[in-house]
């Protein structure tokens, strides 16, 4: 399975899961499978995007890591102790409310993608947003089981408390 900084992706052929794990565990299971028949939809699983397939050899498989800014050689150092600590504390006080956007997003993203035509999408988008975790479910109660797992899985942190940040 995939580790947590590996690139990974749900593919799904109509409305039933065919394979998930990192971008190149997908492009080995989706090389085994018959396509010709079309209605393959293949999702970033940290963004909920849809990821156009076949993709370029080696892409995304390998981790992703934060992009890096050189410090100018010149710069002044004066304060920069004091402006970490001040963008560190916002980061963490706000952590919360971007899990969640973020939760909420890529749930929507995928939902949208996969699931825009099913009875019960409005309901269940008004539903995500109000972070009420009964209503959705009841709204995506009759959708394709696959779909529904994989909802659940990608909304784990939206209908967290605002008590309790989600985990990170």
């Amino acid at each position: 399975m995939s580790s947590p900084s590996s690139p990974a992706c749900t593919a799904f052929l109509g409305a039933r899961r065919v394979a998930f794990g990192t971008y190149d565990e997908v492009a080995r299971a989706l090389a085994a499978l018959d396509l010709s028949a079309g209605g393959l939809l293949v999702f970033d699983d940290a963004t909920g995007a849809l990821v156009d397939h076949p993709w370029p050899a080696g892409y995304p498989s390998t981790p992703v890591e934060a992009p890096t800014r050189a410090a100018p050689a010149a710069a002044p150092q004066v304060g920069s102790a004091a402006l970490r600590r001040l963008v560190e504390e916002a980061r963490r006080s706000h952590a919360g409310r971007d899990g969640w956007r973020q939760a909420k997003e890529r749930t929507y993203r995928f939902m949208s993608a996969i699931a825009g035509g099913f009875a019960g999408f409005e309901e269940a988008s008004r539903a995500l947003f109000a972070q009420d975790a009964d209503a959705f479910a009841r709204c995506i109660a009759g959708w394709p089981p696959d779909v529904q797992a994989h909802l659940a899985w990608l909304a784990r942190d939206s209908f967290v408390s605002e008590a309790a940040p989600p985990p990170a």
